[in-house]
């Protein structure tokens, strides 16, 4: 088997060391982290790439499928669509499910706060800031203007969503997600000094590369990756099991 990865690079450490792993071929491709803040560049990159390597022709591409380490991201792969092979990704709304090993880990990690902001080795490398900001509002249909939600759901109600979606928080901690196999390199410290500096609490988050390696190795569990056919698209749900299908 043979196939192309598209990838945010805040996943180059973890997917190099499992493309190394897996019998599997895998050509993999990173770009730039903080593409999920302009979805339609994210959305137009991510279908570009796919465009470049679905040539299935005789002497073509040779790809079996495109894997994308990448999940809604902010409504960034909503509508991109796979062209003659396949396309496949987690069922994630963004990396912090990835990097938690599952959607279960995620929500039982942030609970009834799923927006907080948290930190990884790929944010303290290749972020302008060591922390991310989660666009879940947005993946969950709710990063709209209020004008847009108007338009969705009525004058009376929108006021209510709104508030509700955009809470005023205070949040005094700062998370990190640990990876083991690159807890070597050190950063659970640097963040634990930092959220001393900053006067918060440092919480510690065991993180996983299952999802990962389960990515490049074709491993696909349908209830955890969404497989999209030739000439289907991805279609967003807004939920947190299945997150999109492919139509």
């Amino acid at each position: 088997m043979k196939y192309k990865l598209i990838s945010c690079n805040v996943f180059q450490r973890e997917l190099c060391l499992a493309i190394a792993e897996t019998p599997v071929i895998v050509d993999p491709e990173f770009l730039e982290l903080g593409l999920h803040e302009r979805r339609e560049e994210l959305r137009s990159r991510i279908q570009e790439r796919i465009d470049a390597a679905s040539d299935s022709r005789p002497g073509g591409s040779g790809y079996d499928a495109i894997i994308l380490g990448y999940g809604l991201c902010g409504n960034g792969l909503a509508g991109v669509e796979a062209r003659s092979i396949p396309v496949v990704l987690p069922r994630a709304h963004d990396c912090c499910t990835v990097l938690m090993g599952s959607g279960p880990n995620f929500l039982a990690s942030f609970g009834d706060n799923r927006s907080a902001p948290w930190s990884s080795a790929g944010y303290i490398e290749r972020g302008q800031s060591y922390f991310r900001e989660s666009e879940l509002g947005t993946t969950m249909g709710y990063g709209l203007e209020y004008k847009e939600l108007v338009e969705k759901y009525g004058e009376e109600n929108a006021s209510f969503v709104w508030e509700t979606m955009h809470p005023e928080t205070d949040d005094k901690k700062l998370r990190y997600i640990e990876i083991p196999e690159t807890s070597k390199l050190g950063y659970a410290d640097m963040m634990k000094r930092k959220a001393a500096e900053e006067g918060k609490d440092f919480v510690l988050l065991p993180g996983s590369m299952r999802m990962l390696r389960a990515l490049v190795a074709g491993a696909w569990d349908p209830a955890e990756f969404l497989v999209v056919p030739p000439g289907k698209r991805i279609v967003p749900l807004y939920d947190f099991e299945s997150v999109f299908v492919a139509e």
